[in-house]
């Protein structure tokens, strides 16, 4: 989850040099990571075991 969380914000970061709009999808992952730590939820990981991806 977490290097899939780290590669948006790369992704994000490096694509709002050419349109800075990527900065919201750049906040939105970092306030998801923000708040996985303080409750040991995460909406990515409820998406990809709907998805049928293990652990």
């Amino acid at each position: 989850m977490r290097l899939i969380a780290r590669s948006i914000l790369l992704i994000s970061l490096s694509r709002s040099l050419i349109n800075p709009n990527w900065l919201f999808l750049t906040a939105f992952v970092g306030v998801n990571l923000l708040q996985s730590a303080f409750t040991n939820w995460c909406p990515l990981m409820v998406l990809l075991k709907k998805l049928g991806v293990r652990e």
